[in-house]
């Protein structure tokens, strides 16, 4: 047995040939593998535990145990390993019924080729450290309620945490729905993160950021001289994202002309650049998100059915952070990790004053707005405590009590939510609906920014074309644009 680094992959070779073996684990040592050896499939499985394998060369023929019912055990057992097996001209066929009955590996022929082992090796090493990955971030999932930037362990978020083991591992399409900063994008990072694609690019387009001349080219890429301005060949995303996953984002405003060649593209795995003449073939899972309730958006207009239900397969909902307000403590603790890192502060947590403005707020930009006010308080603070008078001063006073307390609100009329003057936050009666409490933040933020609307969105952490969105929903309450005049 030849011993190489303690982080190199290991590589268990079962062959009944001694000669073979050993000239076969030395061949592979010096390539920078640790190997282990074993006569047959018996041997094997009685060194499987103490060497825990991360790839299996095995020899087809041996005594007591050969190789294919090697395989069938392991699988069994739940042992299985990216596998590479050795045969003879003569039992191909077995090989590969064997491959087809477990999948996962791969077969080579004698007299065997050392730079295909070689390829085929590296191939299986890369596969095995991929799997590793997907289990360990399953743990991460199930026991700390964290994954990469998604983290909760409030009832809501455990539901999304298992829709995601379910789904990661396939090929199947998914829709990612919820309100403008649950955290949809995070979403399609952490499927592609836990699929067998994780080793390959991942790649986002927002639809509602291109305009519609632009769309086509970003997403199906585009041939020298096939419009003015294209000066040469370009790739688009789904050339971009073979082998991996394209997150189509807020898909509901992509133009329904573009729909419906990306309805075909999903149906042929085939595309076509923008004056090009032959197609290629592309392997890319999907995830597509939308902050629109689909079924609204196709009454609009705004969404074709048939591309809806072609990308529907799995749906998931992400709920607001208004309904998860149990999960505000995991996740300010991991964001101000993150803020301590990026801006070199030494903030140690939220004071329970915050805590609690913080559980009493509705949070309509949801954890985006609530990563935005959570970094400017850090930097304010900069070590120490967030406490409330490093807050904007809106947050906290939704939902409050009016004077007199709730009994003195049980007796009086339900009024609608109103703006209080800039800087005194808004005060919303008990009895006030979200939509209410978010339409009078909304008009104060823009009142006090001169209805700067660029700086109300950053402020409210949400999006410009959410922002619009909101304002129309408002009709006549919309206010005119701010002059930029001098």
């Amino acid at each position: 047995m030849a011993i190489n680094s303690q982080n190199a992959t290991r590589v268990l070779i079962v062959d009944d040939e001694e000669n073979q073996r050993l000239g076969l684990a030395s061949m592979i040592s010096s390539w920078g593998f640790r190997t282990e050896t074993a006569a047959d499939g018996v041997e094997a499985l009685e060194k499987w535990p103490g060497y825990d394998p991360q790839v299996l060369l095995t020899d087809m023929m041996m005594p007591r145990l050969d190789g294919a019912e090697l395989l069938r055990r392991l699988n069994t057992s739940g042992n299985m390993v990216p596998s590479i097996v050795i045969t003879a001209f003569g039992n191909i066929e077995t090989a590969l019924t064997t491959m087809h009955e477990l999948g996962a590996f791969w077969f080579l022929e004698k007299p065997i080729q050392p730079q295909v082992l070689r390829f085929l090796l590296e191939r299986a090493a890369a596969q095995s450290k991929l799997t590793l990955e997907a289990e360990r971030l399953q743990r991460q999932l199930a026991y700390q309620g964290v994954l990469g930037d998604l983290v909760g362990n409030s009832d809501p978020m455990h539901q999304v945490f298992s829709l995601l083991r379910q789904v990661a591992p396939t090929k199947a399409a998914v829709l990612v729905t919820g309100e403008s900063g649950t955290g949809k994008e995070m979403v399609a990072r952490a499927i592609h993160r836990l699929s067998p694609r994780a080793g390959g690019p991942f790649v986002a387009i927002n639809c509602a950021a291109l305009p519609e001349t632009l769309m086509e080219s970003e997403l199906f890429g585009h041939e020298k001289g096939a419009f003015t301005g294209a000066v040469e060949r370009r790739a688009g995303c789904f050339e971009l994202a073979q082998g991996g996953t394209l997150l189509l984002d807020e898909l509901a405003e992509m133009p329904i002309g573009t729909q419906a060649k990306l309805l075909r593209v999903l149906e042929d795995s085939r595309v076509r650049r923008l004056g090009g003449k032959q197609e290629t073939t592309v392997d890319v899972r999907v995830v597509a998100a939308t902050n629109r309730p689909p079924e609204e958006a196709i009454k609009k207009g705004m969404l074709r059915e048939d591309l809806y239900y072609r990308l529907n397969v799995f749906a998931l909902e992400l709920p607001p952070l208004r309904r998860r307000l149990d999960d505000i403590p995991v996740l300010t603790e991991a964001m101000l990790r993150d803020m301590n890192q990026k801006h070199g502060t030494r903030v140690t947590g939220i004071s329970p004053e915050v805590l609690a403005r913080f559980q009493r707020y509705t949070w309509p930009g949801n954890v985006r707005e609530l990563r935005n006010v959570l970094e400017r308080s850090a930097i304010v603070a900069g070590s120490g405590q967030v406490e409330a008078t490093h807050l904007p001063g809106h947050i906290g006073a939704m939902a409050s009590a009016p004077p007199g307390g709730p009994q003195a609100a049980a007796g009086t009329p339900v009024t609608p939510a109103t703006a209080s003057p800039p800087g005194e936050g808004v005060f919303v009666p008990v009895g006030s609906t979200v939509e209410q409490g978010e339409k009078a933040l909304i008009l104060m933020t823009l009142a006090h920014t001169k209805n700067n609307k660029t700086r109300a969105a950053e402020i409210l952490g949400i999006s410009l074309k959410t922002l619009f969105n909101k304002l129309k929903e408002y009709g006549s309450s919309e206010p005119e644009p701010a002059s930029t005049s001098a």
